[in-house]
């Protein structure tokens, strides 16, 4: 039996896109690699140890090039699309630096619109995560530290704190307490 013919670089972009949205750096580096994977497999079937053929990297860059060009053209890869993506993806369970540090990996970078929707919403979605995950306040003063989170180093525990305070009011017990000015007092009874 024959192996089969690999897909052209075209095609493959496409089926990665299928599954779901790409950066174009991403992208771009799987296709150099493929084609890198491809070349290093011609070498040692015409008998070079060392893998290389007569193509250089630049001509693979510029092939890789061609096709995301393409494939930009024709509406099929975009930035945006991907950081929209990733963004919804990621907020209901991740905070604004670690959604703008994934995005960086990719080679993206949230536009200041997005970057403003994404901090307004902040803190809605922190009091959502709370509600998921504990309900109501514990009732003891153990049980209250326990569902404050602080894994901040000590020169950030402070905001760190003051944030975990207001999450915790978002329960309907705890928001009267916190009111009166009682939630710290009521934290370390």
């Amino acid at each position: 039996m024959a192996p089969a013919r690999p897909a052209s670089l075209k095609v493959r972009a496409l089926q990665w896109l299928a599954q779901r949205e790409h950066s174009r750096s991403e992208l771009q580096d799987k296709l150099l690699r493929l084609l890198q994977r491809g070349q290093r497999m011609a070498g040692e079937a015409e008998g070079h140890d060392d893998g290389c053929t007569d193509i250089s990297v630049a001509s693979l860059r510029a092939e890789v090039e061609a096709v995301l060009t393409w494939l930009e053209q024709h509406g099929h890869l975009s930035d945006q699309r991907f950081t929209e993506s990733r963004v919804h993806a990621r907020q209901a369970r991740y905070g604004n630096r670690r959604i703008q540090q994934e995005l960086r990996q990719h080679g993206v970078a949230l536009d200041a619109e997005a970057q403003q929707a994404l901090a307004a919403s902040e803190f809605s979605r922190a009091c959502a995560l709370w509600q998921r995950k504990y309900g109501q306040p514990a009732d003891d003063a153990a049980g209250r530290l326990r569902q404050i989170p602080v894994r901040q180093p000590p020169r950030t525990a402070g905001a760190v704190q003051a944030k975990a305070f207001r999450i915790l009011s978002c329960s309907s017990g705890v928001a009267a307490a916190t009111s009166s000015g009682t939630l710290r007092s009521r934290l370390r009874k």
